[in-house]
């Protein structure tokens, strides 16, 4: 049997952007809290607080690369190792998080600047 290739647990800013651009976004889970993720977010991406990751875990499709995202990699760190142990195997972390981010941010109910 061939095993599947895993995938770096970590991708930058740089090659996220270039992947939005490119129409190839992986599913994006933004787990920072709701007053954080309307002040600006990386368009399309989905809000689960840190906090509400173990009891909404399956909400997520453990076959789907997911990307978390936080304010600086920490929270999103966190809910990695969470989820990796709960068995999921395409769970990246964004290098640095919104504070690195330099692509396009949706604001509130997604206005984007």
């Amino acid at each position: 049997m061939a095993m599947r290739a895993s995938l770096p647990d970590t991708v930058t800013p740089e090659e996220l952007r270039r992947r939005l651009e490119a129409g190839n976004a992986p599913l994006i889970i933004d787990v920072r809290e709701p007053d954080e993720y309307a002040g600006g977010h990386i368009p399309g991406a989905r809000l689960l607080p840190l906090g509400q990751v173990p009891m909404r875990y399956r909400e997520l499709p453990a076959d789907q690369e997911i990307v978390l995202v936080c304010r600086s990699g920490n929270r999103s760190g966190l809910a990695q190792e969470w989820l990796q142990a709960m068995g999921f195997r395409n769970v990246r972390n964004l290098v640095g998080g919104m504070r690195r981010w330099n692509g396009p941010v949706e604001y509130g109910a997604g206005q984007r600047r």
